[in-house]
């Protein structure tokens, strides 16, 4: 599948971690979304109902990212993909999720640390 949309930089302050001050306060985090779905039809008709509405998946994204804590990344990406595949009403054939924490809870100077994982949609 070639047909991808993607949703970039979605910034959210939570509260998610391993560590026991993770758990004390939000901390930055940023996700992004990459749906691959056929689009051709979108394409041709200009039709909302012919492709994923990237707001419902921005809003069940957000759902994951504001609820109960994730001790690691990866349970958190986890949630995210499921999430994601089922805001798509069907139409996403896949979806990657990378989740980064801005202010990771380690020593020395770096930017971010995550994860990215892809998941299949049931039954593709």
């Amino acid at each position: 599948m070639a047909d991808r949309i993607e949703l970039r930089g979605l910034r959210f302050a939570a509260i998610h971690g391993a560590l026991p001050q993770e758990r004390e306060r939000a901390q930055p985090f940023e996700v992004d979304v990459d749906i691959d779905a056929d689009l051709a039809g979108a394409g041709r008709t200009d039709d909302l109902a012919d492709t994923v509405d990237y707001g419902a998946v921005a809003d069940a994204v957000a759902t994951v990212m504001n609820g109960p804590p994730a001790s690691l990344l990866e349970h958190l990406a986890e949630r995210v993909a499921a999430a994601a595949l089922g805001a798509t009403g069907g139409l996403a054939s896949s979806v990657t999720v990378t989740v980064r924490k801005l202010r990771p809870p380690i020593s020395g100077e770096v930017s971010s640390a995550g994860v990215r994982i892809t998941r299949s949609a049931p039954g593709r």
